[in-house]
Parts: C-alpha cells; structure tokens; sequence
C-alpha cells in the first residue's frame, strides 16, 4: 500500500457477519436444548420428550447462530458423532481435510468462493489455504500495468515495446541510425582521416598552420554529423515517443499513424532540444569562466588551472542537475502539446522529489545501451581491422595513420545495429518513466485506464508496488 497520489489502496476487509470478533470455537446449532427444558434423566430415551432435537438436521456447516444466551444452570451438549480428525461435523470441515473452516461448508482444498461471512467461508473464518490471497492485479491493456512502475517494469516494458511493435519501432530506428552512421563514415573518410593524417600531430615538425588546419576540419566535420545525427534523433524521439504511449494503451500503431499524431510537435521538440543543450554548454562554459580570465589577465598558470579545473567540475554538476531537471520535459511536450517552457515547467514539477531516482533509471538506461551497443560494435570494429589490414592501432585510433574505408564500413554496419537495438529502449524508457511520475503524482492511471476501454477500474486497484 502506498499513498503517492494516483494509486488506489487496496480496501479494507469487509465486516465478518454471523460471529463475534474474537470467537474461537464452530458455531452451535439453532435447535439446541432450551433454557427451561431439563436434561433427560437417566434411562430415559434421549429422543423421546426430554429433548427437543428434531429428526430432520440441516446440512452439516449450515447452522444459523444462537438466538438467545443458554442458562447458567444448562449443561454443554454432548459432543456430535464423528471419526475425529477427518470427520464430518457440524460447522467443522467436511471430508478431505480442513478445506472448510470453522462454520463453513464441506470441502477440501480449493473449495467455494468466500461468503458473506468474511474472507473465506460463511462462518468468517479462512479456510486452512484459502484465506485472502491480497488485492487484485492491476489492469495491463498494454505493456504496463496502470500502477506505479518498479525499476524492472520500466525497463521490461520499454523493450515489450520493441517486441510487440517490432516492424514499426525497428523500422524507424534503423533508418535514424542508418542516416546518422552513413554521415559519421563519410565525415570521417573525407574530413578527419585527411585532417588527423595530413597534419601528423605526433610529429614534431607539425606547424602551427597544420595544427588549426586539423581542428578546423575536425570541428567542421563533428558539427556536420552532430546535426544531421540531432535532426535524425529529434525525429526518433517524436515517433518512439508516440509509439510507446500507444503501446502503454495496447493499441497499434504504424509509422504512418505515429508521424501524422508527431509530426505538429517535431518543431517545438528540436528547439527544446537545442535550448537544452545550449543550456548545458553555457553551464560549463560559465564554470570554466573564472578561471580562463585568471590565466590570461594574472598570468597565474597554476592558480589559474585550478580554478578553472574547479569551474569545469562545478559546471558539470549543474549541468547534469540540470539535464535529469528537464529529463522528462521531451514526453511532457509531444504528448501533451505543451509549448517549451511549460514542457520544461512540466518536467521540473515531475521530477521534484525524484531526481535520484530518475538519474538513477537514466543511468541504468544508459549504461544497459551503451554495454549492448559494445557487444556489438566491438567484435564488427576487430572484423575490420583484420580484413583491411590496418592493425590494432587504427581500431584505437592512436596510429594517426589514415583509416582504410575498409574499416570504417565494417565498423559503421556494427554501429548501425547497436544503435538500432539501443535507441527505442534510451526512448521508451525515458516516456515510461514520464507516465511513471504522472501516475504517482496526478493519478494518470485513471485516465489511462479510461482511455483503454477499462471496465470498473478505480474500485479494487491494484497489486503492490514491485519496487521504485
């Protein structure tokens, strides 16, 4: 049970009927003795006018409760026939074991639903086995279940997405990664292997000219892909992120569908991203600040490199505060149509009270992706370098050799599948953990519910938490 807003507790036991709290024995017949009728006398008949037994019982386990207190002076009936332990009795358990309880019907293990009585049978005690098995699951339309999600689920459920909608999610994420690694292999062929090659910066006879020449190009050619490789995530992000909000509901989607549903938010969602990231840089740039003005006006070297060391390292703790702040605010602007401050708004009022949690799933994501993309990328990059001959040094990029276009294909058909196995569980994870927070703060599961054709929902919600 938990009491983060949007989760319904499971409810309290319904009130036991027929029996007071606290009694311990099977209920006692309704036609027992009266008060004013005297036990039978020795060798008299006990079925004859001394007793008031009737010849035709009820089934055994039906007796209705006492109506009225016996007398002080009445002594206890005699205790009812039976083998013992096994036996049939009245208001015990019938044949096969202890499958009744106390007050309820025959039957063994397994036996019939709990009556009015309480949980288990119509005296209001369990059977032995058969007591309250906890409240019942959460509904799943989808992926999820409508409930706060535990670290497993969210993990699980962004790659049952991928399962589940394996034509549409692969589909984009193969063409995202087949433009960003075709940029990457002919950026790096055409610009960096002549700038790093031409200018032999191991070389002591490398000229200033050489040297500019070389980080000209190379900041041309990573501008070039981190655009193109932007432009492509930006609009992975809008069509994974539609995709699995329809997948949290069960209902399918095609590329189609999911392009026509994104493609009015694409827009918003590159100027959130580009904000985000000028945000980030001007951070450190801000950080490192103090300590670049010490080195040029003091001429200070030392004093100058720590401060900026220290700048640097206090930029970089803002900014990751920073991104796991507006971590969410992505989901919040596609599936809300929120503009992007109150996306950003959105996300830091998500987040707040969960940012070690959230950075602790994002990290978890991270490291998930970047292993898989490893185990990929690795074994392609050796292949590789074996085949064109290029050796070890060109596969760590330490030779400062020109890298055959051998290699880099090799290598850049393993980067394409790590990152098409990788992106949609990066992106499905980050929009569960949006529907996660918006569940435990604004009751989205209700909402979800509703939207899935989710009959009765709300009343007898739902199982425990697994974990958070």
């Amino acid at each position: 049970m938990t009491d983060t807003p949007g989760w319904a507790s499971p409810g309290s036991a319904p009130s036991s009927e027929g029996r007071e709290p606290g009694a311990s024995g099977p209920a006692e017949p309704a036609d027992r003795p009266g008060t004013t009728e005297p036990a039978p006398q020795p060798g008299t008949d006990p079925q004859g006018p001394g007793t008031k037994w009737s010849k035709e019982q009820p089934p055994p386990g039906q007796w209705s409760a006492p109506t009225g207190a016996p007398s002080p002076n009445q002594p206890p009936p005699p205790p009812p026939p039976g083998p013992g332990w096994g036996g049939q009795q009245p208001g015990g358990p019938g044949p096969g074991g202890y499958g009744g309880g106390y007050g309820g019907p025959p039957g063994g293990y397994g036996g019939p639903p709990p009556g009015p009585g309480g949980y288990g049978t119509p005296g209001g005690h369990p059977a032995w086995g058969g007591g309250w098995g906890g409240p019942p699951p959460a509904a799943k339309p989808g992926v999820i279940p409508l409930r706060p999600l535990g670290v497993g689920e969210i993990l699980d459920g962004a790659v049952s997405t991928m399962r589940t909608y394996w034509r549409t999610v692969l589909g984009i994420a193969l063409a995202v990664a087949a433009v960003t690694d075709i940029c990457l292999v002919l950026v790096e062929g055409f610009f960096l292997n002549d700038a790093l090659a031409g200018a032999q910066l191991d070389s002591r006879t490398a000229t200033p000219d050489d040297l500019y020449r070389a980080l000209r190009d190379s900041m041309i050619g990573t501008g070039i892909v981190t655009v193109i490789s932007a432009a492509a995530v930006i609009v992975a992000t809008a069509l994974l992120t539609t995709i699995t909000s329809r997948a949290v509901l069960g209902k399918p989607v095609s590329t189609g569908e999911a392009w026509r549903e994104a493609r009015p938010q694409i827009p918003k969602l590159a100027g959130l991203l580009v904000l985000l990231g000028l945000i980030t840089i001007g951070v450190i740039v801000a950080g490192a600040l103090p300590g670049i003005l010490v080195m040029v006006t003091d001429g200070s070297d030392a004093g100058g490199s720590a401060l900026f060391a220290l700048g640097i390292l206090a930029g970089v703790v803002i900014a990751v505060w920073l991104a796991i702040r507006y971590y969410l605010a992505a989901p919040a602007l596609m599936l809300e149509r929120q503009g992007i401050t109150k996306a950003m708004s959105r996300s830091a009022k998500l987040v707040r009270g969960a940012w070690w949690r959230v950075f602790g799933i994002q990290l978890l994501a991270w490291l998930i992706a970047n292993i898989v993309s490893a185990i990929v990328t690795i074994p392609f990059a050796l292949i590789g370098a074996a085949v064109s001959g290029d050796g070890m040094d060109n596969f760590l990029g330490t030779s400062g050799e020109r890298v055959g276009w051998t290699f880099l294909i090799i290598r850049g058909i393993g980067s394409l599948i790590g990152t098409t196995l990788t992106l949609p569980i990066s992106a499905g994870v980050t929009v569960l953990l949006y529907i996660d927070q918006r569940i435990r703060r604004e009751a989205l599961d209700l909402e979800l519910a509703r939207a899935a054709g989710v009959q009765g929902y709300g009343t007898n919600t739902s199982g425990p938490v697994p974990g958070s």
